[in-house]
């Protein structure tokens, strides 16, 4: 139903706008009682084989939906009758801001892709907590965390910090999301020498609390092999929790989107099935040459059952989904975890 009847109607509109109508739409439909228990049966699957534990959590399966779809938690009670075991929401920032000028949201419908500049728009920290305090317990929730676009280089740590303080008690694990590439001055953000002082102060925060919090980082997947090697030796330095594998991509190669559908579109991070190869890559890269040291989430393309086993095998240990998840609808998760009872 969804992609004959409502994903044509959608794809009608501006991306952006269709975003937020559909929020309004769940958050409507759920409201009323049955729907919620049909949305269950629909699209959830309970079954103990699907549950996974790692860094001290039990995830109830291992689909979940990435950052940057419910940035102010302002769904995620909702889409957890969809039948994600976890949900990620931000990337929220101290401040709310609003992010890159409009248009910055971009269907490439050919390549089944997005491209995004949206610019770490959020409602700002107290916001996402006041959501969050709605908690109904039903998954996992992450939080990604970055820095004001207005911050100055000086006090992105301070950004970060903030963010994790306060959420600290509202989330299940953290992302401290340095890769995106739709934010200002980000460059400080990949320095190896910066990610040391950044984690290392995330991990000293960590510790101030009675029960500590799982910290991982997510990457980019355009980064080359010395490049991750360089990520590899910083989660054995730092003892990080884990990566999430990956952010967009600024990689305009091999797109059927033509040159001036691009030049019109202009800059911003590619997310999607152009990207599911290279992020597969990564994720391949960082579980051979660490031997399965550190946990990985595996994000970028997934787009079918396929998609998703192709990044367990290459070594991720979860999945996340967003584009996926707008082109094929939430029958996706359910498609996934059946095909992971079935290689079980």
């Amino acid at each position: 139903m969804y992609k004959l009847l409502l994903r044509p109607l959608f794809f009608l509109f501006d991306p952006e706008k269709i975003h937020y109508f559909t929020f309004s739409l769940i958050k409507g439909v759920s409201k009323i009682p049955v729907m919620t228990s049909i949305f269950r049966s629909l699209y959830t699957i309970e079954d103990q084989k699907l549950a996974r534990n790692l860094f001290g959590l039990t995830f109830k399966n291992p689909v979940g939906l990435a950052a940057g779809f419910d940035k102010n938690a302002l769904l995620y009670n909702e889409l957890a009758n969809f039948g994600f075991g976890f949900i990620e929401i931000g990337t929220v920032t101290p401040k709310g801001q609003e992010g890159n000028p409009k248009q910055r949201l971009f269907r490439l419908k050919a390549d089944q892709g997005i491209i995004n500049r949206m610019g770490f728009n959020n409602e700002g920290l107290e916001a996402a907590i006041g959501q969050l305090k709605k908690n109904k317990g039903k998954l996992i929730i992450g939080g990604n965390i970055g820095k004001n676009t207005q911050t100055k280089p000086q006090d992105y740590t301070k950004d970060y910090l903030m963010c994790f303080n306060a959420l600290h008690p509202y989330v299940d694990y953290f992302v401290l999301n340095v890769s995106c590439p739709n934010v200002g001055s980000h460059a400080k953000l990949n320095d190896k020498d910066y990610l040391l002082e950044l984690i290392g102060a995330v991990q000293q925060a960590n510790t101030t609390f009675e029960q500590q919090k799982p910290i991982l980082l997510k990457i980019a997947p355009d980064l080359n092999d010395m490049q991750l090697d360089e990520i590899i030796a910083l989660i054995a330095e730092t003892n990080l929790d884990g990566v999430i594998a990956s952010n967009t991509s600024t990689d305009r190669t091999n797109l059927k989107a033509s040159e001036a559908r691009l030049t019109q579109i202009g800059n911003g991070g590619l997310s999607g099935q152009p990207v599911k190869t290279k992020s597969t890559k990564v994720i391949k890269y960082l579980a051979d040459k660490s031997n399965k040291a550190f946990p990985i989430i595996g994000v970028g393309g997934v787009h079918t059952a396929e998609d998703a086993l192709e990044k367990l095998e290459a070594g991720a240990d979860l999945v996340q989904i967003y584009t996926g998840f707008i082109y094929e609808g939430p029958s996706l998760i359910k498609k996934i975890n059946k095909a992971i009872l079935n290689k079980t």
